[in-house]
């Protein structure tokens, strides 16, 4: 299934269809987790959940990526966590799958090859050490919502998995990948 916000380019752009998509219970939602200090409820690199109201999810992971400066004020472990924090609350609460736009590469500036080498990397660790078969069969998707960003992912999966370059970046981008349960859309 293709997403309902396929087409939209910018960060903000794509949490405010997301937003739209799922209703005014999942604004509602927000503004019920608890704030950790005043005016923020998610710090950068942790992540909450909510339900997915009127989405065809379960469930929104909600994660805050880090402004990039110039990756040297902890922009890579902020990203890591980002990925790192979503899997677990998606395993802590049954997901079978989970998908990821390319967190902080729009409006926060994260150069995406940089974006793109830690997310795969945190899904692979991810996956590679689920600790029971349910976790290690987790669908990730990666969703691209440009074709500078799908090549990027293309680029770094064909690297690693030594797999078949597609000319169509909304496949799945290897078998070894696909069986370790990571796609792209």
């Amino acid at each position: 299934m293709r997403s309902p916000v396929g087409k939209v380019t910018t960060s903000a752009s794509r949490a405010q269809a997301v937003r739209l998509r799922a209703g005014p219970e999942l604004f509602e939602a927000c503004l019920a987790v608890p704030e950790v200090r005043p005016g923020v409820r998610c710090p950068t690199g942790e992540a909450r959940i909510t339900p997915g109201f009127r989405l065809p999810a379960k469930f929104v992971i909600h994660t805050v990526g880090p402004v990039y400066r110039d990756g040297r004020h902890g922009e890579p472990e902020l990203l890591a966590a980002c990925y790192r924090n979503s899997l677990a609350l998606a395993a802590e609460n049954n997901c079978r799958s989970i998908a990821f736009p390319c967190i902080s590469t729009g409006v926060y500036g994260y150069p995406i090859d940089e974006a793109t080498r830690i997310a795969i990397r945190e899904v692979q660790t991810f996956l590679s050490a689920a600790k029971d078969e349910k976790n290690a069969e987790m669908e990730v998707v990666f969703c691209c919502f440009s074709k500078r960003d799908a090549d990027a992912y293309e680029r770094l999966w064909h690297a690693l998995f030594h797999g078949e370059r597609r000319n169509n970046h909304h496949t799945t981008l290897t078998e070894k990948a696909a069986a370790k349960g990571a796609a792209m859309c």
